[in-house]
């Protein structure tokens, strides 16, 4: 932690002005950027300290969105994704609008709503080079992306492998209608086995489906999500979305 100057004092706090939302180091927050066109800023605060004349500063670490990094915003990158960076700042305590939460990846997908006030960072990021940490992500489906938690996939019953239903040539409404899915390679696989069978196949419905999960101990190939169970009915597909606003 930076050593405090002469003349100013550290704090354990500060309150803000308007929403009285009371702020301390290692909250996140809210600052208004100086262009109003552009969305609020989300930093980490990480020291409060006043001078003399009781002008109160934040030191804070900020947090990029994709779009402001090197390598702008990806397909699986999320609406409320960002990457905590390693540029610091010292701002005016004036400039924090309000407080919010940004969670850990995992727990963002295991939200049941997620708030204008609610984000999710599972990179960091290094703001002069455009590197990542970590550098290397589990990947789904035939585009082999990494898991956007916007977007809903299903589960094939065969490989158990997550998929979006527009790299399977559906809409997600018809997802949404299935009763049971297999991929492209395991429908192959499971028709072939059954052309060689001497004895009479069991039938898809018969197929065994993998049971619902809210992660636990699941393969490198699953994600570590909230899986949904289509119409909140009977069905027994597994999809993999986020509930969102």
């Amino acid at each position: 932690m930076a050593k405090t100057r002469p003349g100013r004092r550290d704090l354990d706090s500060y309150t803000t002005k308007g929403t009285n939302k009371v702020v301390r180091p290692g909250d996140c927050v809210l600052m208004r950027p100086s262009d109003t066109d552009k969305p609020s800023y989300v930093a980490r605060v990480e020291k409060i300290e006043a001078d003399s004349r009781n002008n109160v500063k934040v030191r804070v670490r900020w947090y990029y969105r994709p779009e402001e990094s090197i390598g702008g915003r990806r397909q699986f990158h999320g609406a409320k994704e960002l990457f905590l960076s390693d540029h610091y700042d010292v701002q005016s305590a004036h400039t924090i609008e309000g407080k919010c939460t940004v969670h850990s990846f995992k727990n963002y997908t295991k939200l049941e709503n997620v708030g204008a006030e609610d984000y999710f960072c599972r990179f960091e990021y290094k703001a002069a080079t455009g590197g990542f940490t970590p550098d290397r992500v589990a990947v789904y489906c035939t585009c082999e992306m990494p898991y956007n938690p916007d977007d809903l996939m299903v589960q094939c019953e065969g490989c158990k492998d997550w998929f979006h239903p527009s790299c399977m040539g559906m809409t997600i409404e018809e997802a949404k209608k299935l009763d049971h899915f297999m991929c492209g390679e395991c429908s192959s696989e499971y028709d072939t086995k059954r052309s060689f069978n001497s004895f009479p196949a069991s039938s898809p419905t018969d197929v065994k489906v993998g049971a619902l999960s809210f992660g636990g101990e699941q393969t490198a190939k699953e994600m570590s999500g909230l899986v949904w169970n289509a119409n909140n009915g009977p069905r027994t597909i597994s999809f993999l979305a986020h509930l969102s606003l």
